[in-house]
């Protein structure tokens, strides 16, 4: 239950996150909540996390043992790191079998969008990682957010971080699952 966005522009990455938590209808703000952040920094990596709000307490914890071994510089890179993170998830924070037998490969449960100086990169639940050439979102409101993006993207008022923001924005103008306030990061992009 969250919208998350990157972006990447004019030799800068963006990364975009709300910060609204829910359970069932329930909306846990952040005004309530003092741990709200949907955005984890892992060396020069921002990783922005939908799914259970367990997921950032896994993958903080996950990262946190190995990052100076963590490598996520292309997507064949991210795609070894994922399925190594996914043995964890089963092994060390019990996470449950698939039980959809339609699926090819069990699903790890949760989608991150990745901003650091080699680009921006996407890894769905079942760890199919895609390197983005401009911008893209993920959640309930990604719909929102990639309609706002692709309407301003070629503004050249906008920087990234710009972009990203609004992204979110229109999420929580419109997904009830989306909430304001947001966190967003920038990182300078490597020169190719």
């Amino acid at each position: 239950m969250t919208t998350i966005a990157v972006v990447r522009k004019n030799g800068i990455a963006a990364i975009a996150a709300d910060t609204l938590t829910k359970w069932g209808s329930a909306k846990e703000s952040a005004t309530y909540i003092v741990n709200h952040e949907k955005i984890l920094q892992v060396g020069d990596n921002y990783l922005a996390i939908t799914g259970s709000a367990t997921f950032k307490l896994i993958l903080r914890d996950y990262f946190g043992g190995s990052a100076n071994d963590v490598r996520l510089g292309s997507a064949t890179e991210i795609f070894r790191a994922w399925n190594r993170l996914h043995a964890a998830l089963k092994e060390r924070y019990y996470l449950l079998p698939e039980e959809d037998k339609e699926d090819a490969l069990e699903s790890s449960r949760v989608d991150v969008l990745i901003a650091n100086p080699h680009g921006i990169f996407g890894v769905s639940g079942h760890r199919t990682v895609q390197e983005f050439s401009r911008f893209y979102a993920y959640g309930t409101g990604s719909d929102y957010a990639l309609g706002a993006l692709y309407s301003v993207y070629e503004d050249p008022a906008r920087d990234a971080r710009a972009l990203a923001c609004h992204a979110i924005e229109a999420a929580a103008e419109f997904d009830d699952c989306t909430g304001m306030p947001l966190n967003c990061f920038t990182i300078p992009l490597a020169s190719r």
